[in-house]
């Protein structure tokens, strides 16, 4: 399945829902700005972040890791 990269990330859709700013982001969490923008612009795969930026990320946003990640395949039934 492609991904349609016009559509806004996980992180980016819940970053401005919660009204921040990506440097507003990355002073709340202590991730860098750079990643967070790599992350927002499908550069870096959040999938593939350490647990501990995901953990950051999701803390400060007020969510969960997986509500960050990308194309989670749900278990079959």
């Amino acid at each position: 399945m492609k991904v349609n990269v016009h559509l806004n990330t996980n992180l980016k859709r819940i970053r401005t829902s919660k009204g921040y700013s990506q440097k507003q982001l990355a002073e709340l969490s202590g991730v860098s700005l750079r990643s967070i923008q790599m992350y927002e612009q499908r550069q870096k795969d959040i999938n593939k972040a350490q647990s501990d930026s995901l953990f950051r990320l999701a803390k400060a946003l007020g969510c969960t890791m997986e509500d960050l990640l990308e194309n989670c395949v749900k278990s079959r039934m």
